[in-house]
């Protein structure tokens, strides 16, 4: 069923009606020129301009990718809020196979509609964007952030997101344990990629056992061989859930990790990784504190990424952002402690944090 507009139905009763919605722009992006279809979702501009990635992904459907453009876009406003930064929450997703179809004239095309938003959204890389794609649209959009230092950026965020994940996964051991220190613990990271990768060398270099996974077998062969003592590999995300003796989980891949049938067999005690959405619906936070697992917010603990490309735009200082992003323990143990005074998931705990942050900014 479609509207007068020719637009999925349920798409637009998710943005005008449902609790999922209430995104101040949707911006559809055709170049057919290049090849370019792109969903840019602003959700908020109550703390400022909004700031998040673009997605490059071979959806299944326009449909899909305008669902995630709108999700993700949400998540990173209460990102944003609880990092505490001056910026909304956007998100953008190009459709396709970056293998396939990602090019200099389509990536041009891209920023020239990022542009054409006059700074109410500034983009910087995700899943199947890299700093070089940044390098390129930065020519046609000076809101472009996650540049390389060669052309005024930051480089790869994804140093600082994996630090900040690291930083959650202490103080949810501080919370549980009454110890900050990984060291001894099997911790199992789902995706080795960009942020995983990174997350294991901080895993590693505190003591902690390491069981990983990816879909990609160079990137596991990868880390083997940088790590040829406590890291081991298991076939799929299946058995790395199941892992006897496991005591943090690390989804660091897509979003919706944490689902009806994955959080009944997780061994795990903690979940913090760096993914996206990782409840794959409403009620799966529930599922996890009924379980005594507990649940390190995903957009908490993987801002480290966010906090380094938003200094980016006022000139950037590693260390000053690596001091922002370090202040994820304490964000995270307060987070625990708002939920057990509340008496709900931490997940909740966190969403009253960040709104009440936004409806503040929108009363002044």
């Amino acid at each position: 069923m479609t509207d007068v507009t020719g637009a999925p139905a349920d798409v637009l009763h998710t943005l005008f009606h449902s609790d999922q919605g209430g995104h101040e722009q949707v911006v559809l992006c055709q170049d057919r020129a290049s090849g370019l279809k792109a969903v840019i979702a602003i959700h908020s501009t109550a703390l400022g301009p909004a700031l998040g990635g673009t997605r490059f992904y071979p959806y299944a459907s326009e449909q899909e990718a305008v669902a995630d453009a709108l999700n993700l876009a949400r998540g990173m406003s209460y990102k944003n809020a609880m990092a505490g930064l001056d910026h909304g929450g956007g998100k953008a997703v190009i459709i396709g196979d970056p293998e396939q179809i990602k090019s200099e004239e389509l990536l041009l095309a891209y920023g020239r509609f990022v542009a054409s938003l006059g700074g109410r959204y500034v983009t910087a890389c995700d899943v199947g964007t890299y700093v070089a794609d940044m390098d390129v649209v930065a020519r046609e959009c000076r809101w472009t952030t996650g540049r390389s230092p060669e052309n005024g950026g930051a480089g790869d965020s994804s140093v600082l997101t994996a630090f900040g994940v690291f930083q959650g996964m202490r103080a949810s051991a501080q919370h549980l344990w009454g110890d900050p220190t990984l060291r001894g613990r099997k911790v199992g990271v789902a995706g080795v990629g960009k942020v995983g990768h990174h997350l294991v060398d901080h895993l590693r270099a505190d003591g902690a056992e390491v069981v990983i996974t990816d879909v990609r077998a160079d990137s596991v062969r990868r880390i083997l061989d940088r790590h040829p003592s406590g890291v081991t590999a298991v076939a799929d995300t299946e058995a790395l859930i199941r892992t006897e003796g496991l005591d943090i989980y690390a989804p660091c891949a897509l979003g919706g990790a944490l689902n009806d049938d994955s959080v009944p067999v997780l061994t795990a005690r903690i979940v913090c990784g760096a993914a996206n959405n990782q409840l794959a619906h409403p009620g799966v936070e529930k599922d996890l504190a009924d379980r005594g697992i507990l649940y390190a917010p995903d957009y908490v603990v993987n801002a480290g990424g966010v906090i380094q490309v938003a200094d980016e735009l006022h000139g950037f200082d590693f260390d000053r952002c690596k001091a922002k992003a370090s202040k994820i323990f304490d964000t995270t143990l307060a987070i625990f402690a708002r939920a057990k005074q509340d008496g709900i998931p931490p997940a909740a705990a966190a969403d009253r944090i960040a709104e009440q942050r936004m409806a503040e900014a929108r009363r002044r």
